[in-house]
């Protein structure tokens, strides 16, 4: 299991996953053919493209600075919803990666009783604890999915307008699909995000607090261990929560990371097209030289100053294709 910047696992389970790529049944990947009708830009903003500086000084992976043209597109208002992603699954009968039973010739080392599915949740400890090790604030959860996203026990009853989360890049993909759309690249998320700001260190301007307010939902306190919910929330927060920016979009910072549709490289940028660049042709990154990774964009409620500023203008996340977190969703876009 892994996301931006780390890998995260805690249980046997996991720790074999982290060093064999995460594995899983993939009979369910395969949407069925009917979809939602296509054509429907309900829920949905168009964006009639232009040219911006793409990336941050701030962030080695996100140099150098450069020049990006995108075309129009639409692109939802805000993240998929739990109520969205739940109509998808009644119709089509999908599971998501997080749910699909692990492959024990994947994990020949370890006990199959021992397999179970989950994903990785949030879990702050009951004390400070060095930021040098995020498995002090990450479990992978056994029963953990988009249905129970704390694990057994744990439901989206009256969450329903919430983000939806543990979600991996290929559950991603199979609900875009369904509905006709599909996944932003990394240029045209950053456009949608900058909205015609720019040489700004936030996406809404210059202050991390314009007015003395919070406006968007990251960590405020002591991270991990003591949230104090300045921003009037300690985990997700339903969408439109906070205001939308000039091109009436919701939560391009904070409360749950993005998925994007572009492989991941640290060294892309150099050598990017300026004209809808559709990222590189393979993954790579550094850190896990192994694992295929996709963009992630945005931030999450995960977000400290203390620890990861990933929610700031130009930066970027990474996934490895099938992890998912209770900090990670995605929203769609469709062309013209």
């Amino acid at each position: 299991m892994r996301l931006f910047g780390t890998v995260l696992t805690i249980t046997t389970v996991a720790l074999a996953a982290c060093q064999s790529d995460t594995k899983r049944d993939t009979t369910a990947t395969t949407v069925p053919a009917h979809r939602t009708a296509t054509g429907s830009t309900a829920g949905m903003v168009w964006l009639p493209g232009g040219s911006f500086r793409m990336g941050s000084d701030e962030f080695a992976d996100a140099r150098p600075v450069h020049n990006v043209t995108v075309d129009g597109f639409w692109m939802d208002t805000h993240e998929v919803t739990n109520a969205e992603f739940a109509q998808f699954v009644k119709q089509t009968g999908y599971r998501t990666t997080a749910e699909r039973p692990l492959d024990p010739a994947d994990y020949p080392d370890v006990p199959a009783d021992k397999l179970v599915q989950g994903s990785a949740v949030f879990t702050p400890p009951a004390q400070a604890v060095s930021l040098d090790n995020p498995l002090q604030w990450w479990q992978y959860v056994g029963g953990a999915n988009w249905q129970h996203p704390a694990g057994p026990g744990s439901s989206i009853r009256g969450h329903e307008n919430e983000p939806v989360v543990h979600v991996s890049y290929d559950d991603a993909m199979a609900y875009a699909n369904w509905t006709g759309k599909r996944l932003p690249t990394e240029a045209e998320w950053e456009f949608a995000a900058r909205a015609g700001r720019e040489e700004q260190p936030y996406y809404w301007g210059n202050t991390q607090t314009p007015g003395g307010k919070w406006v968007s939902n990251i960590y405020q306190g002591d991270f991990p261990q003591r949230n104090t919910r300045a921003d009037g929330f300690a985990g997700i927060a339903p969408v439109k929560s906070f205001p939308a920016n000039p091109y009436g979009l919701y939560d391009m910072e904070g409360n749950v990371w993005e998925w994007c549709q572009d492989l991941y490289r640290p060294d892309y940028y150099s050598q990017s097209p300026t004209a809808n660049p559709p990222g590189p042709a393979d993954s790579y990154d550094p850190d896990e030289p192994g694992s295929v990774k996709r963009v992630q964009r945005g931030g999450s409620f995960l977000c400290s100053d203390q620890y990861c500023t990933r929610y700031k203008a130009g930066s970027r996340g990474k996934g490895e294709v099938s992890s998912g977190s209770n900090n990670l969703g995605f929203r769609c876009v469709r062309d013209k």
